[in-house]
């Protein structure tokens, strides 16, 4: 059973079009986020990730949900640096995750679904979640195991635990994995703001800051991210470059009743420390995303395992949290990091009721050789990862 190597990457996310693009905003610390004038209650604003251009925007694939065409725009950058041409298809699988699916067109055609004659003809596609899997693996041309995982804001991170799994046991050659959401609908915002996790009418400074007690709520973002994965003698036979390598995925659950999350951290530090088996990394890219519940876990987790010997960071309040998709996108940060030498900063903070974490406030720049990777879904699943570098 030979270690699982990462040969191709692409991400589509607010003002991040490229995997250059994703490295100067997390180099320089940039927060992506904007004003959406009237999205929520009672015509409020919210501070949200949008991708203001159009993903893919042939005619070819108008009809696929949005999700659908943020995963295909961000697999032709992880294909071309994959280059997996003379891969038969049958060996190549596709497994991606997504939290929300495509509730954005679902929303869409609500008025359609009152008069037949108005009703899409591709209407059960549009409610059917593994569109997302079959639209990548229509556009690459993969014939192996093409799934879908749905596990809430770990569902990529699941992605990647498939993936891998299916390599070891040699049920596939190459796997295209990673995770799509267009999050930013009205069930969805509605949503939150009724649970009271997103704020209303504040500057986008003032929302989505991971690390704080002094601020309130997340950022709803939309995007994609996209690895695709192989054994590193196949990697090998085939000239591919590797990226990095995925050394260890574990995950777990914490079956409790819906809304409802294990608040003594046991779970999510189960899952690292099933993840780590010992390993000491260069930092922790959390999970944190500015729900306090969320973030004090991490804080309980990393206080536990590391005390302040470990750095830890969140990207989030540069990219705001892309649901589904984000553990994906963790592991690219986390690939720039071995590649750059730098760990990316927690923006927007100052740690208010976090003071005993390390946590990264500034560009950090040194040699980086292993990243853990926390993220936590809807449903209680917390999956953590290990990526190495590559020697």
């Amino acid at each position: 059973m030979g270690r699982t190597v990462v040969t191709g990457m692409g991400i589509q996310a607010p003002q991040i079009q490229s995997i250059n693009d994703f490295e100067h905003v997390l180099e320089k610390g940039i927060c992506t986020h904007s004003i959406l004038h009237d999205h929520g209650p009672n015509h409020s604003s919210i501070v949200a990730g949008q991708i203001t251009q159009e993903p893919l925007n042939e005619r070819a694939y108008k009809r696929y949900p949005r999700s659908s065409r943020l995963a295909m725009a961000a697999v032709d950058e992880a294909l071309r640096q994959a280059d997996i041409k003379n891969i038969d298809p049958s060996r190549i699988a596709v497994i991606m995750g997504t939290s929300l699916g495509s509730l954005l067109e679902i929303e869409q055609n609500c008025d359609a679904a009152k008069d037949f004659r108005m009703f899409p003809c591709h209407g059960v596609v549009l409610a059917d979640s593994h569109t997302l899997s079959s639209s990548v693996a229509m556009y690459t041309g993969a014939k192996g195991h093409v799934h879908t995982i749905t596990t809430g804001c770990a569902s990529s991170s699941d992605a990647i635990l498939m993936g891998k799994l299916l390599l070891d046991s040699n049920q596939a050659d190459l796997c295209i994995v990673g995770g799509a959401d267009a999050s930013l609908g009205q069930w969805s915002t509605y949503g939150f703001a009724k649970l009271r996790s997103i704020a209303q009418n504040t500057d986008p400074q003032e929302t989505g800051v991971p690390f704080s007690n002094e601020h309130h709520g997340f950022v709803m973002s939309e995007g994609a991210g996209i690895i695709t994965l192989e054994r590193e003698d196949h990697a090998h036979k085939r000239g591919a470059h590797i990226h990095g390598i995925v050394e260890n995925v574990y995950s777990n659950n914490e079956a409790l009743p819906m809304l409802q999350a294990e608040m003594s951290g046991d779970s999510m530090l189960a899952a690292l420390k099933g993840a780590l088996l010992n390993h000491q990394p260069s930092y922790v890219n959390s999970q944190a995303l500015g729900l306090q519940t969320n973030d004090n876990v991490e804080k309980i987790v990393h206080q536990k395992l590391f005390g302040n010997s470990i750095p830890i960071t969140s990207i989030k309040g540069m990219t705001g949290h892309i649901f589904g998709s984000m553990g994906v996108i963790q592991v690219i940060s986390s690939l720039i990091s071995f590649n750059k030498n730098f760990i990316p900063p927690t923006i927007k903070t100052t740690g208010t009721g976090y003071e005993d974490l390390p946590i990264v406030y500034e560009p950090k720049y040194q040699s980086i050789n292993s990243v853990a990777i926390t993220t936590h879904g809807n449903g209680g699943n917390n999956t953590c990862l290990l990526m190495k570098k590559y020697e």
